[in-house]
């Protein structure tokens, strides 16, 4: 497989309604996706970088251009043997995963685009041919809208509720949620809003039976979940912390959490994806696909990547309509009434791509090769 041209394009999509967490506030994404071609066919990723640096170091603009002037280059014109190439090609590019994990998840969706078989079946999946789906809900302006949203989602099938807490927004809000829904499966994301003094505020939660918190403590911390977690009935799932297997061997090796988030952009590809989902299956650790509003191609590569064994909790892998008023694929991606999504068979990720709709969104476009 040789790669011969990759084009980058900036799309900017608004979003049906804000998505707050400890972050901010977003009402419109900026995207990156990348597209490979080579051998008479093209593969597309996605990069899954935010618009600002405030869920790790990198955002749309970095992104752009660690792939122009680093990434890119390194692979353009190589030949691969696989898809499994990419990673070791752009390794020595300290940091920057979400860049270069979109770069090869295109050439992922090539790959499988050229045995003509879906990604899911390329990557090693095929577990299940339906995922099952929760849905991650932001801060909203008051608990009454949050009741009325989760009303909503729980209506729509979905088999579990991920509600973003922050200090001020925590124990009270919970209860009022639980009094609500007493038997919903539900977890609190913090992501990273806390500190261990507020160990004893974090114990407040255990009362709520919750599925786990996420990523309460800082981004790029392991000892001290260690430190909370031996304080805490609730399971703690690490997010932000865990960007490579090896960081997942050393948070089980330290009891540091019961579950971990896997995104496919934060590790930086289906390659490191897989070690992560190795390590935790091995040591008896759940694993689910966390979302990072995605557009349609992000969110297809998620399913494909949920197919994976030890991916058996729901993750945030919902419905486009719940995000976007047209995705830029087609059909969009939608939920069974029983809160799931149908595994595609389809080569690659499984969508057709609205291309006209993607050219109307672009902002900037830039090609190599």
């Amino acid at each position: 497989m040789r790669i011969e041209r990759v084009t980058l394009r900036h799309i900017r999509m608004p979003l049906v309604h804000f998505f707050e967490t400890s972050f901010g506030r977003t009402t419109e994404r900026d995207i990156i996706l990348v597209e490979v071609a080579g051998e008479g066919a093209s593969g597309w990723g996605e990069v899954t970088a935010g618009e600002s640096p405030f869920y790790n170091e990198e955002w749309t603009d970095s992104a752009w251009l660690i792939l122009r002037d680093y990434a890119i280059p390194r692979v353009l014109g190589r030949d691969l043997a696989s898809a499994e190439d990419v990673a070791p090609l752009t390794a020595h590019i300290r940091g920057h995963k979400m860049a270069r994990g979109g770069l090869e998840a295109a050439v992922w969706d090539l790959a499988a685009r050229l045995a003509g078989q879906p990604l899911w079946k390329t990557i090693g999946g095929g577990a299940r041919r339906e995922i099952p789906c929760g849905v991650s809900i932001g801060i909203q302006n008051s608990v009454d809208q949050l009741l009325e949203k989760i009303e909503r989602e729980l209506a729509a099938g979905y088999q579990r509720i991920k509600m973003k807490i922050k200090p001020g927004w925590d124990v009270d809000v919970i209860r009022q949620v639980r009094a609500r829904f007493p038997a919903i499966k539900l977890m609190a994301d913090a992501n990273s809003a806390y500190t261990l003094d507020d160990a004893a505020r974090l114990k407040q939660l255990d009362e709520f039976y919750l599925m786990m918190i996420e990523q309460p403590l800082a981004h790029d911390d392991i000892i001290d979940h260690a430190v909370l977690q031996a304080k805490l009935d609730t399971p703690i799932c690490l997010d932000e912390c865990i960007r490579s297997a090896h960081h997942a061997e050393q948070a089980i090796r330290l009891h540091a959490c019961g579950i971990i988030n896997i995104k496919l952009g934060r590790v930086g590809g289906f390659r490191e994806a897989r070690r992560v989902h190795d390590v935790a299956q091995a040591a008896g650790v759940p694993v689910w696909c966390g979302g990072m509003l995605e557009s349609g191609v992000g969110r297809a590569h998620n399913i494909a990547l949920s197919t994976l064994p030890n991916f058996v909790l729901p993750g945030d892998v919902s419905a486009s309509k719940r995000y976007w008023a047209r995705d830029i694929i087609v059909p969009p991606v939608e939920t069974t009434p029983q809160g799931t999504i149908r595994v595609s068979d389809e080569p690659g990720f499984g969508y057709d791509l609205d291309r006209d709709y993607i050219r109307s969104v672009t902002i900037r476009e830039e090609s190599a090769g």
